[in-house]
This record gives structure tokens, C-alpha cells and sequence, in this order.
């Protein structure tokens, strides 16, 4: 089934707004719908338009899955409480983690990820809360590459012909699947979301995960967390529309204190797009990859940082 894309152009944030708040009220209807905050810009305006359209008929959680960045699932939970939205934060590390282990396939570890999503926690939730409808923020690029066989997103389900309510026990609504990412920007904007959603760069929904190739392990994780961090921080005022650290599977030949070192490489990707179907890396200066380098080598373990030069396609913009 075609998705017919609502472009920029054509978008009116406010009647958009009004019209998914009318559909998720009478798809809902007297009932319970629970959604994932993960504090990107698709999954904050899916909980907005939710709790516009629900108040507190909507469950809002926060799933810690151990593959987040920095301190990221306290300071999203505290935002949007502070905006009045409720949000319930799930422990679910030892799942993922478990669910991960000893899984090296990207797809194997896409799968797993969301099967752990979708039927072990959620479903959890789902029998707990009652709830018989999902919120996610699936949008028009996750649908198109899952179909072309680029690579499997985890919130493509219904897409896929996977029926959600034999399968996990409830029907999944999708409100932003019309829209690429600066649509999306904009209806957040609308919706009065602060800049640090609204012009924040694209997260994967697999998380760190879909930036460590081979094992994700929480050793791997907390590597890639912490240049995440840096490459964040250094290239936060770049203009760039998405920047990323990622963590290689073999050891490469490092030199420490006159020894020689067998340690992990660091793979730096910045990329210059509008919406993530074409992109080019970003022509930093010299000086600034200098800099993320002598940052990301004092990372323990890191011997080495690369900077990606090759465009999408052949490249994509995530590793995994």
C-alpha cells in the first residue's frame, strides 16, 4: 500500500494537528492507548498529539533500555513532566541486554530489539495498563527503506503484514507516517515542543545499538555512549542534519606508551541532508576532526578515530 506523503509544502501544521487529534480521539475512543517517549522529535510529537487527544487515557513511558545516551532517560522524563505530561520510566536493561547477547547480525539484532520492544515489554504493559492501542512515531523514510530492503526499522510492523493485535495484543496507531522529518520539525513547533526536541538531530529507534557493530554488550555500549557524548558536543553548532559515533567490531594496532596496543576504532559520521532518502558528509574543518580525534582517543580502549567520507548512497547514514 502507497503512503501518500504530505510534503512541507503542503503542510498546515494546525489543521494536521486538529485532524490527528480527531482521529486519535475516535480510534481510541472511550478506551486506554499507551506510547514510547524516547525524547527524539517523531516520538515527542506523537506523546503531544496523544495527550492532546487523550490526556490521561494516555500512558506515557520511557523505556531504558541500557542503549540510551548520557543521562538522556531522567532529563527527557523530567522535560516533559515539566510540560505536563506524565511519563513512567521502565528499567528494561537486563531484557535488552539479554535479548542481545551473543547477536552480531544487524538484522538478527534489529529483530531482536524488536521483539523485546513490541511483545516483551510493551506486552507486559499492555496487560498491566489495559490498554488495547500503541502510539508510535513511524514516518514516511522508516516505512520506505524497511520496503526497499535498505534496512529493517524496528517500528515497521503493519508494513510488513505483521498483524500487531494477534501478535502483541494491540493495534498501533501511527499519526506522523504521512511525514519526513522537517515536517515533522514543523508540527512540533506547532505544538509548542522547545528547540531541544524540535531541532534535535535524528536517533535511532534501535538506539546505541544501531551504532556498535557486532555484540552489543553494555561494556561496547558505555564506548559509544561516551563518544557519542564528544562528537555531539564538538559538532552540536556544525548545521549539520545528523552526527554520530560508531564503534567498530575488531581491534586494530594502537601505540601507548611506547607499546604497542591492540585497541578499538571509532568511526565519526557527519552528514549534510534534508531528510535522510539521499546525504553527503559534512566538509568540517580540519581542525575540528583534529579535535574530536585527540577527544575520542582518551576514551579507555580507543586507539584509533576515523571520519567517514563516503555519501549516501553507497553509504547510509547509521552503520547497522
Amino acid at each position: 500500500m502507497e503512503i501518500p506523503e504530505i510534503t512541507l509544502e503542503d503542510l498546515n501544521p494546525s489543521d494536521f494537528i486538529a485532524a490527528q487529534v480527531r482521529a486519535i480521539s475516535e480510534t481510541v475512543g472511550d478506551g486506554l492507548a499507551i506510547n514510547a517517549l524516547s525524547g527524539g522529535v517523531d516520538s515527542s510529537t506523537v506523546t503531544m498529539l496523544g495527550h492532546r487527544a487523550l490526556g490521561d487515557r494516555l500512558r506515557t513511558y520511557f523505556i531504558d533500555n541500557g542503549l540510551m545516551r548520557e543521562g538522556e532517560p531522567e532529563r527527557v522524563v523530567a522535560l516533559f513532566r515539566r510540560m505536563g505530561v506524565p511519563v513512567t520510566l521502565v528499567d528494561a536493561r537486563r531484557e535488552f541486554f539479554s535479548a542481545l547477547k551473543g547477536v552480531t547480525d544487524p538484522e538478527a539484532k534489529r529483530e531482536a530489539i524488536t521483539q523485546t520492544f513490541y511483545k516483551t515489554v510493551f506486552g507486559r504493559l499492555v496487560r498491566e495498563s489495559g490498554a488495547r492501542f500503541l502510539l508510535q512515531g513511524t514516518i514516511l523514510t522508516d516505512v520506505e527503506e524497511t520496503v526497499a530492503g535498505v534496512k529493517r526499522q524496528h517500528n515497521i510492523l503493519m508494513q510488513l503484514g505483521i498483524d500487531t493485535e494477534a501478535a502483541f495484543g494491540y493495534t498501533v496507531i501511527e499519526p506522523l507516517i504521512q511525514l519526513r522529518k522537517p515536517a515533522v520539525r514543523a508540527v512540533a513547533r506547532a505544538l509548542g515542543l522547545p528547540p531541544e526536541v524540535t531541532d534535535r538531530p535524528p536517533f535511532p529507534g534501535p538506539a546505541l545499538a544501531a551504532r556498535v557493530i557486532g555484540e552489543v554488550t553494555p561494556e561496547r555500549v558505555a564506548v559509544v555512549r561516551a563518544a557519542t557524548a564528544i562528537v555531539e558536543e564538538e559538532l552540536s553548532g556544525s548545521g549539520a542534519f545528523q552526527y554520530l559515533a560508531i564503534l567498530h567490531e575488531d581491534r586494530v594496532t594502537g601505540l601507548r606508551n611506547g607499546r604497542r596496543d591492540f585497541g578499538l576504532q571509532i568511526e565519526v559520521r557527519c552528514w549534510d541532508s534534508q531528510d535522510a532518502r539521499t546525504g553527503r558528509p559534512t566538509r568540517l574543518p580540519y581542525e575540528t576532526l583534529e579535535r574530536l580525534a585527540a577527544r575520542i582517543a582518551t576514551i579507555p580502549g580507543v586507539v584509533s578515530v576515523t571520519y567517514n567520507i563516503t555519501p549516501k548512497p553507497p553509504s547510509t547514514i547509521e552503520a547497522v
